[in-house]
């Protein structure tokens, strides 16, 4: 779960401008597209404000976004034309970082690998199950009643995945 060099620049601009809005930057996914790349902010209720129900807004989307573009006008860290999205991380959620994982143990994630693991034709780069653990170089999921452990180093991606009750 490593961030590319450049979705770590863009961190260091976009952050301190997402904060002064009074949410918390959840992550980053830039898409590069030609001669229009893809600049997609997910923001997040402060934690403070999520013990008190609070949930991201369509204004708070709208106040990032203003706060966001005027921050990238100044630094002009993009080449080209690009659009800027900015929405909540949803029910599916993907995570960007290992540390955002410790808050969703016991429930569903699905990960796709760098690196396949397993043996012969078991060997698999995606995988779905039940967080069980996470420390820090790997996590564990119970995927069909069978631990499996994943280094941190070898997820390419990770999301949670919804449960209906």
């Amino acid at each position: 779960m490593k961030l590319s060099t450049k979705v770590a620049e863009l961190t260091q601009i976009i952050e301190p401008a997402v904060t002064a809005c009074d949410v918390s930057l959840w992550g980053i996914e830039f898409v590069p597209q030609g001669r229009k790349s893809l600049l997609r902010i997910y923001i997040e209720a402060l934690p403070e404000d999520k013990a008190d129900g609070k949930q991201v807004t369509i204004e708070d989307c709208a106040t990032v976004t203003h706060q966001v573009g005027g921050v990238l006008d100044v630094h002009d860290p993009i080449a080209g034309e690009y659009m800027l999205e900015v929405s909540s991380p949803g029910l599916d959620r993907s995570f960007f970082s290992a540390e955002q994982l410790h808050d969703y143990i016991g429930q569903t994630v699905s990960v796709r690998l760098i690196h396949a693991i397993g043996q012969g034709s078991q060997k698999r780069r995606k995988l779905t199950g039940e967080l069980v653990s996470i420390d820090n170089n790997t996590l564990v999921l119970n995927e069909n009643n069978e631990a499996v452990s994943v280094m941190l180093d070898n997820i390419d991606k990770a999301n949670l995945v919804y449960q209906f009750d």
